[in-house]
């Protein structure tokens, strides 16, 4: 019976995996120059790895491209009083391939866009009392409707989960200028938490 048992579960839990050419036709298509121009709001939650919640957050976003090339400035505000932000410099071309660096993430991210989907790993820098801590971040970001977005995140310590997240980003306004809001960026500084 236990000879049956292993193949069976092993079969089961590779059937769960998730592979990125699953989202290939599923639509609305995500494109990243179109989702992330202009301006959005997201909000989030964090969940350690027992899966209870150990912050909540919100975000501003503004983005801005030329051709494949874009610039994405984010600013956090975390239930714990700590304020955050990260400007990513982000490329994308034909084939749907996705790179990008920030000043708190560690050597490149890269990943590929399928239908209203990407996928892309990267390892960031997280500020501790004593120092910072590097975790793997592995990143599905669904395209739900033309102006919003679900994010669903594991960090991974040595190969083990130490923290999932869950966010919504919703587009304000494709339009807008970021010129204030870089203004605003750069004149944000980032905080330890305050409780």
């Amino acid at each position: 019976m236990k000879f049956i048992a292993l193949p069976v579960i092993v079969l089961l839990l590779s059937a769960c995996s998730q592979s990125l050419d699953d989202y290939q036709q599923v639509q609305p298509k995500l494109s990243l120059p179109d989702f992330f121009r202009g301006s959005s709001q997201a909000f989030g939650v964090l969940q350690n790895w027992r899966g209870q919640q150990t912050l909540h957050f919100s975000a501003e976003l503004c983005g801005q491209w030329q051709g494949e090339r874009g610039d994405l400035y984010e600013i956090f505000q975390y239930s714990d009083g700590r304020t955050d932000k990260r400007h990513w410099q982000l490329q994308v071309d034909s084939s749907g391939q996705v790179s990008g660096s920030a000043e708190d993430v560690v050597g490149p991210a890269s990943g590929r866009v399928a239908g209203n989907t990407l996928y892309w790993e990267y390892v960031l820098r997280i500020p501790q009392a004593d120092g910072s801590i590097d975790v793997q971040v592995k990143d599905w970001l669904y395209l739900v409707t033309p102006q919003q977005l679900v994010n669903r995140s594991t960090l991974h310590k040595f190969g083990l989960t130490v923290a999932e997240l869950t966010l919504s980003i919703q587009q304000q306004d494709a339009s807008a200028s970021c010129s204030e809001f870089i203004q605003r960026y750069q004149q944000t500084e980032r905080s330890a938490p305050q409780g």
